[in-house]
């Protein structure tokens, strides 16, 4: 059994994972690459067998015994069963959470119901069931058993990529050579060595070429300045953070509602004939979907945005490390669903310092995702407390914290 790796206690270091991305592996040779083309469908169609099988009939386990047959190795069906195994159990937290949404909107119907306060042409919530997630994508998460980076001495290339094919004892050998910006991610500034690169790789292809993504860990000690000042943070969405000197970070520009007002115009239409076609009986695995390529850049440009405000924000105010942010729906909350939530992240900090504090007044007119994505950052990275106020009064979002801290993650 893989022991849980132990938090680090207050004032320790702690480790940060650095990815390196985007290494263009485009001086291989033909006959190197058709050999890895020949292992990908092989190695997917047995990505998706466990990924089906975590999402259906067992939980996902990383050390599950293999239970299907291939023409791979063994060490190729351990790393299958590993990526599949992570799929299997990202796609089980989101539907949990989507549910979890689901019956918290449910709940607030009935109340509403109960009370005789339903808006007029209410609807009751219907819950639709998750499809088991499909390998489209060409991604391989491999470890140092099937994929092993080797340093390059005799040569103009960086690296040696040496991979394990479905001929045995007949590996690749892929040369890596690395762009001005990946030698300066890889290169420590302060000792001027080159950073100790992970075992585990991942290998995507994109466009017809094959690229490679390295990662390296940091040890980082959180500072906190004793003279360092306060600021506080308001979640918003014409502007998606207001601090409290008046300054504003992001805001949804004329063009970007102009994209969001077509791609709704786009997805209306496809509904409407999704819906005559249903009607005249075409079978459903040939109705034609709602999303569209457009509606997923969208929400990608989207996300980048709030990330990006979110990491200025950050460097303006001293604050080392950045955000990603994940993908989350905007919806209004309820006062059920945020309460929930509130009380949830009261319970994760009641034994943390109570020197500092922050304090979410949550109404109907402030999105949960916003205070998701921005007050746990807040709240939880420089161990602050929560505390919820009378849902009744004056809508705002503030977080209070010190300058100087750095992002350490939470859970």
């Amino acid at each position: 059994m893989k022991k849980r790796k132990k938090r680090a206690k207050k004032g320790e270091p702690q480790r940060v994972t650095h990815a390196v991305t985007h290494i263009c592996l485009g001086e291989t040779n033909a006959g190197k690459l058709s050999a890895l083309d020949a292992l990908v469908p092989v190695y997917l169609a047995l990505c998706q067998q466990y990924v089906t099988l975590f999402c259906t009939e067992e939980l996902p386990d990383s050390f599950h015994a293999p239970c299907f047959e291939t023409s791979l190795s063994e060490r190729w069906h351990r790393v299958a069963i590993q990526q599949g195994a992570g799929t299997a159990k990202s796609w089980r937290t989101n539907r949990e959470a989507a549910y979890q949404d689901y019956l918290d909107t449910l709940a607030e119907y009935k109340e509403q119901e109960a009370d005789g306060q339903l808006p007029e042409g209410a609807k009751e919530a219907e819950w639709r069931e998750w499809n088991v997630p499909l390998l489209r994508e060409i991604c391989i998460q491999a470890n140092c058993n099937v994929v092993k980076l080797e340093p390059s001495t005799e040569s103009s290339f960086d690296y040696w990529l040496k991979i394990s094919t479905l001929d045995k004892g007949a590996p690749l050998l892929m040369p890596v050579r690395l762009a001005d910006y990946h030698k300066e991610a890889l290169t420590d500034p302060k000792t001027g060595e080159r950073r100790k690169i992970n075992s585990s790789v991942t290998l995507n292809r994109w466009n017809g070429a094959w690229w490679l993504t390295l990662s390296y860990d940091e040890l980082i000690t959180p500072q906190t300045a004793p003279e360092a000042p306060v600021i506080g943070i308001d979640v918003g969405i014409a502007n998606f953070i207001t601090t409290s000197d008046g300054k504003h970070y992001g805001s949804v520009n004329r063009r970007l509602r102009q994209r969001q007002k077509r791609d709704r115009e786009k997805r209306r239409r496809k509904a409407k004939l999704r819906k005559c076609l249903e009607k005249k009986g075409v079978p459903k695995e040939k109705l034609p979907s709602t999303a569209s390529v457009t509606g997923q850049r969208l929400s990608r440009h989207v996300r980048q945005e709030i990330n990006r405000a979110v990491n200025l924000c950050y460097e303006e105010h001293g604050i080392v490390s950045s955000v990603g942010c994940k993908q989350q729906r905007s919806r209004v909350p309820t006062p059920r669903r945020s309460a929930r939530c509130a009380i949830m992240w009261i319970a994760r900090t009641d034994q943390t310092s109570k020197r500092f504090a922050a304090w979410s007044v949550v109404t109907r007119r402030t999105p949960i995702s916003m205070l998701r994505r921005i007050l746990p950052v807040a709240c939880m990275m420089w161990n602050c407390a929560l505390a919820v106020t009378d849902q009744r009064s004056k809508p705002c979002s503030c977080a209070i914290m010190r300058s100087g801290s750095r992002n350490m993650g939470w859970s």
